[in-house]
């Protein structure tokens, strides 16, 4: 596997602290934010890498000459004028024989990128996004994929949006068939994204790899100064997919948002009370945040799975708009009694996955590499207490939605608070010692 990255940027924003540098060579709790990239493409194995320089690109070429010092093989394309995002790859063209990563670089990595590439080729596909969600999808590109991962529209930052869209950002890292230099144009200033990506989307040759590990831009002071601050405390490296992550679960209706019965419209749909700063929260901690949902009102026939889809996004970008997301989100349709006018009789019936029952966590936890022992879940009734006792996870009961009035099992949490922000409180600080 080889590895582009593209290293041209002047970082006009990063001006106060560049002090005559480029961009990628930005100094990050030591060292240059390049050799931050090369060090996590090393240890996936990735050690054929080039560098496209342009701004001071001799300050890197200096730096890292042929790369041995790092153990890798580093060549350089050098842009005498800028050529966007893509316009140096057909430069390329002999020495990209194979399927590449690209990466821009201004980007703090801790990727499994052997774990994206498998995904890669298992899609069978031309170019693959690493996509996630942040806490300003407002201000970034959205990615919209189908149930198959393939990407299916695009909405870009500068467009106004009139609807929610799941909180699904481009983070600047691809992997890329070689065929698909041959519709760049070479020596054309080419943009990435909007002269090559979105017109292939057409084509169904476009995938979305959803993934919650560690992939921050610095393009500014403020998000330099967090990068370094998660570097520290090592979040960046708990992050990688190689390494059991630590979730809190959060039962949906009642948790986070207001609980009004068998929600089933857009428009139903508020957040409790300091939700997103909950969720904020956990999102700048150790745990991955994932929805588990218990969602009888498809099998009901009292909401269809495209109108659940609008109610999840209108949630995403509520949260989204104060500055928090969600990594990910199960729901269980089924429901195992019959009777109700309108039900979908295929999805009536006993599952495994309908809590109290584990089956969402347990898809999870194989999912994102979830550490069960160490994971939380935290719902407003006894059901979810009793799932996270089945599963084998510590559990906490906020005292919103039914606030544990529901009584259909005679459990305890771990933690009981007023609100879902005492309660993230209570695990992200006390956690190991409840």
């Amino acid at each position: 596997m080889k590895a582009v990255i593209m290293a041209g940027g002047k970082g006009t924003r990063l001006s106060a602290v560049l002090q005559d540098i480029p961009k990628p060579m930005v100094n990050l709790a030591g060292k240059p934010l390049l050799v931050h990239q090369i060090e996590n493409l090393k240890e996936n194995g990735i050690s054929d890498i080039t560098i496209v320089v342009g701004h001071l690109g001799h300050v890197i070429q200096d730096y890292f000459g042929d790369g041995h010092e790092l153990g890798v093989n580093i060549t350089y394309f050098v842009e005498n004028e800028p050529l966007g995002t893509a316009g140096a790859l057909p430069f390329m063209r002999n020495q990209l024989d194979e399927d590449f990563i690209l990466l821009f670089g201004d980007l703090f990595v801790n990727i499994n990128f052997q774990r994206f590439y498998r995904f890669h080729e298992r899609c069978g596909a031309d170019i693959t996004l690493y996509t996630h969600p942040n806490s300003h999808p407002y201000d970034s590109d959205i990615i919209i994929s189908d149930q198959e991962n393939r990407v299916i529209d695009w909405s870009y930052k500068n467009s106004e949006r009139v609807q929610d869209y799941k909180n699904q950002v481009n983070a600047g890292v691809y992997v890329i068939k070689p065929s698909v230099l041959e519709q760049i144009p070479e020596g054309k200033k080419t943009d990435l994204e909007k002269d090559i990506i979105t017109k292939m989307i057409s084509r169904k040759s476009v995938y979305s790899y959803a993934c919650t590990e560690y992939v921050k831009d610095i393009g500014t002071p403020e998000r330099l100064k967090k990068v370094e601050e998660d570097y520290r405390k090592g979040i960046c490296e708990k992050r990688n997919l190689k390494n059991k992550q630590k979730c809190i679960f959060l039962d949906r209706d009642g948790t986070i948002n207001k609980h009004i019965g068998f929600l089933n419209s857009v428009e139903q749909m508020q957040l409790e009370k300091n939700v997103a700063e909950a969720i904020s929260k956990i999102n700048e901690s150790e745990y991955l945040a994932i929805v588990v949902t218990n969602q009888p009102v498809i099998a009901r026939g009292e909401c269809t799975t495209e109108e659940l889809e609008n109610i999840n996004n209108r949630m995403y970008t509520l949260l989204g708009n104060k500055g928090a997301y969600l990594d990910d989100l199960y729901y269980c349709p089924h429901h195992p009694d019959s009777g109700f006018d309108g039900e979908i009789k295929e999805l009536k019936f006993d599952c495994n996955c309908r809590k109290p029952k584990t089956g969402m966590i347990q898809q999870a936890a194989n999912d994102h590499n979830i550490d069960v022992e160490n994971s939380w879940i935290i719902g407003d009734t006894t059901i979810d207490i009793q799932t996270g006792l089945n599963a084998g996870l510590n559990t906490a009961l906020v005292l919103t939605g039914e606030a544990g009035n529901d009584r259909k099992y005679q459990v305890n949490a771990d933690v009981c608070a007023e609100n879902l922000e005492q309660c993230v409180e209570l695990i992200i600080e006390k956690g190991d010692q409840l």
